[in-house]
């Protein structure tokens, strides 16, 4: 019998994570939710073992967290935890947006204008917020830092929490499309410091809907 590699029990493992962190981001598993093993596993169809890899690293990163007499249950973010977060992001997007004004390739910007074209004639939010999330891992591709991508990366698990798109509040998604044509347009005239402002511009524009979408919830 070939022996199995020893990859392989982690690449399921990661497998069941990223499951998982999709799992939240589409609302699958609630903030506040309890996650069991047996169910993860069998809705994923595995077994329990890379389940409870997975969930372990969840809790680690601050995706889960203890619930009283329910094991593990999907974070809640407070206001505050929000905050922190986007001001993040916004740094870190707006080191993206500068780096791949020195690095895109042409091909790389025209194909970022197709998606951003498709994103504007959307009216779906969950079809937005997919194109959405597609645009910006082409950005990240076009930053050419892989260290700069696995940070932003890890911190889009953590966005994850935040299951209730942005893109579902009037006009939003005309709105967002217009701030990535203020980034693109600084791209293709290779102006480093126009795209890292209107990339922050973006993000703090997101974050003002985020609040108010938070609290609209909490009324």
């Amino acid at each position: 019998m070939a022996r199995k590699s020893e990859n392989e029990p982690r690449s399921l493992g990661r497998n069941v994570y990223d499951a998982i962190v999709s799992a939240i981001r589409d609302g699958i598993y609630r903030p506040g939710s309890a996650l069991r093993e047996e169910e993860v596993a069998a809705r994923l169809n595995v077994s329990r073992t890379p389940v409870r890899e997975a969930l372990g690293k969840l809790q680690e990163k601050g995706l889960l967290e203890a619930a009283p007499g329910r094991g593990l249950a999907v974070a809640v973010l407070s206001t505050a935890q929000i905050f922190e977060l986007y001001a993040i992001r916004e740094e870190l997007e707006g080191i993206v947006a500068r780096y791949a004004v020195h690095h895109a390739t042409p091909a790389e910007i025209a194909n970022l204008e197709r998606i951003n074209a498709l994103f504007s004639t959307v009216d779906d939010p969950v079809s937005a917020a997919r194109l959405n999330r597609e645009f910006h891992a082409r950005l990240y591709d076009a930053a050419r830092n892989r260290y700069l991508r696995q940070a932003v990366e890890d911190l889009h698990e953590t966005i994850a929490l935040l299951s209730d798109t942005t893109f579902s509040h009037p006009g939003r998604i005309a709105v967002a499309a217009e701030e990535h044509e203020r980034l693109l347009d600084a791209m293709r005239r290779r102006n480093a410091a126009d795209a890292e402002r209107h990339a922050i511009d973006h993000i703090r524009e997101a974050l003002k809907i985020r609040l108010m979408i938070t609290s609209a919830q909490a009324e």
